[in-house]
């Protein structure tokens, strides 16, 4: 199946578009947890264990472990491997590179980590996005217009009169002959979505920004779901994680996960299973 058939798929299943990125920071980690031998991978499982039915996809942003080296890559390994098949994994590296290079970064994520789909640089253009795309079966979503405050400084440069930002998203639209091509959109620049929308009416958007960074969730599913009130997943990692520091943390964890679906689904008019 190729993936954006499948990401509909089972969005529909769960019934919910939320998405929660495991970017564990051990300094926002309850205390107790410091007595395990791996503080992350313990946090990580109790909010797989209380969330996995509610969502539709986890985001492991590869960075989180990189930077405690081998012993993060084993965390970060062990953690998606408790990630259950109904449930789709979205690692966010951020990879491109030219060609040679691009295809050992696809080798990397898709065969050692198993990613269901993966965040990529379309910067250095179609040769280093090639690579990722050969596989029907995995996700691609290229950057296009990011939650950062220094999104600014390219992605609203014009170029032929549009802004780069469409640019790119013409540059997905193209490249998605396989049917597995998403684009990243920040909920901070939800006024700029139609205008992704009118370029590519049905491409999947992974739409991080949202909680913690001050997107406007409501205005982003108005104006970022596609006709069907899909396509669209809402990606929300610290106002879910760190609900708590006590004992029960992930509980609340999970009351925070199933709130915000909740709230997805009714904006987005969802008539599915409650």
């Amino acid at each position: 199946m190729k993936f954006n058939d499948r990401l509909r798929a089972v969005c529909r299943e769960k019934n919910s578009l939320l998405t929660i990125g495991l970017d564990a920071d051990l300094e926002k980690l309850p205390p107790f947890l410091m007595d395990f031998e791996s503080p992350i991978l313990e946090f990580n499982k109790s909010i797989i264990n209380a969330t996995n039915d509610v969502v539709c996809a986890y985001k492991i942003n590869t960075a989180f472990y990189e930077q405690f080296g081998i012993a993060g890559f084993r965390s970060m390994k062990k953690t998606i491997e408790l990630i259950s098949g109904d449930t789709l994994l979205i690692v966010d590296g951020k990879r491109g590179d030219i060609r040679h290079t691009s295809e050992k970064y696809a080798k990397a994520l898709f065969h050692e980590l198993r990613a269901d789909a993966v965040t990529v640089n379309p910067y250095l253009g179609y040769d280093s996005v090639a690579p990722f795309l050969e596989d029907e079966a995995k996700g691609v979503f290229l950057l296009c217009l990011t939650s950062n405050p220094g999104a600014a400084d390219f992605q609203y440069l014009t170029v032929d009169d549009k802004y780069l930002f469409e640019k790119v998203a013409e540059k997905a639209e193209n490249w998605n002959r396989n049917g597995n091509v998403g684009l990243v959109v920040g909920g901070t620049h939800a006024d700029d979505l139609p205008r992704i929308r009118a370029i590519a009416p049905d491409l999947p958007i992974l739409l991080p920004g949202i909680g913690t960074q001050g997107g406007d969730l409501k205005k982003s599913l108005s104006l970022g779901c596609d006709k069907k009130g899909e396509s669209l997943l809402v990606t929300v990692s610290r106002s879910i994680l760190y609900a708590s520091e006590d004992l029960n943390f992930a509980s609340l964890s999970r009351d925070v996960a199933i709130k915000m679906r909740d709230e997805i689904n009714r904006v987005r008019g969802s008539k599915g299973r409650k």
